[in-house]
């Protein structure tokens, strides 16, 4: 399987660090947070290459991916404008090569269990044409949050609504099935938002793995000031263990 690691964006709520480091290579105990990422996504033995788009700060990403021990089995897909998370899926569709494919918003910091998910998808319920992580948040007005139905399969999907039905919400980390991306090309055009415009259309065909693992989008100052606190507290059950690594 390919991944595909979504890294282009401005980072506008995390400025002014982000107007000299991109959001990706932004440090959590000292490490760039997409390091994780890709330490995670190697250690599973089923991914094969991982893509990351570029926009904003791109020579800095470029520049770390080149350093990278993971460098050979990286590929960098560079976009002069923003395409919308759907739309760089779109554009990139032959380097999935017609099979399914991760993706994953690399703004989180997160220690799930990448070869439970792929399993997880693998067995979905007949009809799920894609799989997504979910995750119990402490904000849930700021997350699209999930109602399931006995199969955890999404029935109902709120976009960071004012007053959310629950806790359970979207990790920005899913398995997607080639109808996927031939639905997103049927919009026809070529900026494509994923939460708005291509998820909507299958709500009754997601399938939710939630993870009890831990998950945080770092995309605040106050969310990021929160990560390397946990960092700090060493928060092991939850899959963060204090110091430089996420086991």
């Amino acid at each position: 399987m390919r991944a595909l690691l979504l890294a282009a964006g401005h980072g506008t709520r995390l400025r002014p660090l982000t107007e000299r480091v991109p959001k990706c290579l932004v440090p959590i105990a000292g490490r760039p947070l997409l390091d994780y990422w890709l330490e995670r996504l190697f250690a599973c033995p089923d991914i094969e290459r991982v893509l990351i788009n570029t926009h904003w700060l791109a020579e800095q990403v470029a520049a770390h991916v080149g350093a990278s021990a993971w460098r050979s089995r990286i590929d960098l897909v560079h976009e002069p404008e923003l395409l919308g998370t759907g739309g760089t899926i779109l554009a990139n569709a032959g380097y999935f090569r017609s099979e399914p494919f991760l993706t994953a918003h690399a703004d989180n910091l997160t220690a799930f269990d990448l070869d439970d998910f792929l399993a997880r998808h693998r067995g979905r319920p007949a009809g799920a044409a894609m799989s997504m992580l979910s995750f119990r948040t402490d904000d849930p007005r700021s997350c699209g949050i999930l109602e399931l139905d006995e199969r955890a399969i999404v029935r109902r999907f709120h976009e960071k609504v004012a007053e959310p039905p629950g806790n359970l919400a979207n990790a920005a980390v899913y398995i997607l099935e080639p109808e996927v991306v031939d639905f997103a090309a049927s919009l026809g055009r070529p900026v494509v938002d994923l939460s708005t415009e291509v998820i909507p259309h299958f709500v009754g065909r997601i399938y939710s793995v939630e993870t009890p693992s831990y998950h945080r989008d770092i995309g605040t100052p106050e969310s990021l000031a929160h990560a390397e606190r946990d960092f700090a507290l060493g928060l092991r059950g939850n899959g963060l263990s204090g110091g430089s690594s996420l086991v």
